[in-house]
């Protein structure tokens, strides 16, 4: 079923899903199920899979000499998100990157998710590679999440990359997500210019939005109400991470590049050790998710980060 189909069948209730990163090569799925079977007696209609891009490894081959070699880390992306739909029988989002894909490469991936059952899938650019200052698009890729949303629409209409035939009807039409960011996107120069490109993004024909994760709810709402000035009008999906330790409070704004409460930052900054932290996070995420299905979200979406047992207890409060 379509993610938008979920929500609308909710009748305005909250719904709760969650988002996994696969395992690095050479660790088991077993390890994957062991997070996600605590959370899925919240009955998450739908499960995200992210995606890695590739990046460099360096061999030393001895009297100096280092052999540049390129992998990635974590594949089996759309291999996870069969078994997770066979294993509990819920729908599954595979996340797709420009980044490190061709369109042709990106062509059969969508049309391994039409042959697996797959209806939703994740439009993102992805981050530049490792050692690179700036997004560079792979050979043959495309360069921003919007040229991918528009490749999607296509092939869901049945207009493949090297096809002249007609469109086909809507009836296989992926629905799919694109990212949000409530504090912006940190290549964007303004957040009126980060909405302009949203807006662009469901013109194309984006279903829904999930936003980066945040810790001040007004900027989120504040966000959702721009956007909707702006015309944007499909469902906007918060994502909620809770904090955990403290080396959060410097890697989170440092990678995500956003800002915490001051509240936050002085409550975990006191605590004595990291098992007061995840409390504290545990508690903030509470009364945010609190305040959010007051404000009508559609889904709480959790980065689970391998982790699932704070989220349990904040879901434990919630549904």
């Amino acid at each position: 079923m379509k993610i938008t189909d979920h929500i609308k069948n909710a009748e305005g209730k909250t719904l709760f899903s969650l988002e996994v990163v696969p395992p690095q090569k050479g660790i088991g799925i077993e390890d994957l199920y062991k997070n996600i079977d605590p959370l899925m007696e919240f009955k998450p209609p739908f499960i995200d899979v992210t995606t890695s891009r590739e990046e460099y490894i360096y061999l030393d081959k001895g009297n100096g000499l280092m052999e540049r070699k390129i992998t990635r880390m974590r594949p089996g992306t759309l291999g996870i998100c069969a078994a997770i739909q066979h294993k509990y029988n819920v729908d599954t989002v595979p996340h797709v990157l420009c980044g490190g894909f061709t369109m042709e490469e990106t062509e059969y991936l969508l049309v391994d998710c039409m042959y697996l059952g797959i209806e939703n899938v994740m439009a993102l650019r992805g981050d530049a590679m490792k050692g690179q200052q700036y997004f560079e698009p792979s050979p043959g890729g495309h360069k921003n999440a919007m040229d991918l949303v528009n490749q999607m629409n296509d092939l869901g209409r049945g207009k493949y990359l090297h096809d002249d035939g007609k469109i086909c009807d809507e009836q296989n039409k992926f629905c799919i997500g694109v990212a949000g960011y409530p504090e912006k996107h940190i290549e964007a120069p303004s957040m009126n210019y980060d909405l302009k490109w949203l807006k662009e993004k469901v013109d194309a024909g984006a279903d829904y939005v999930v936003t980066q994760m945040f810790f001040d709810n007004k900027k989120f709402i504040d966000f959702v109400k721009q956007a909707r000035d702006m015309g944007i009008n499909v469902p906007i999906i918060p994502g909620i991470k809770p904090i955990a330790t403290k080396a959060h409070l410097q890697m989170l704004p440092k990678v995500f590049k956003i800002d915490l409460p001051e509240e936050l930052i002085s409550d975990v900054e006191k605590a004595k050790d990291n098992t007061t932290v995840k409390q504290i996070g545990i508690e903030w995420a509470i009364q945010q998710c609190r305040e959010l299905i007051d404000f009508g979200v559609p889904v709480l979406h959790f980065y689970s980060m391998g982790k699932s047992d704070n989220i349990k207890k904040i879901a434990g409060e919630l549904f």
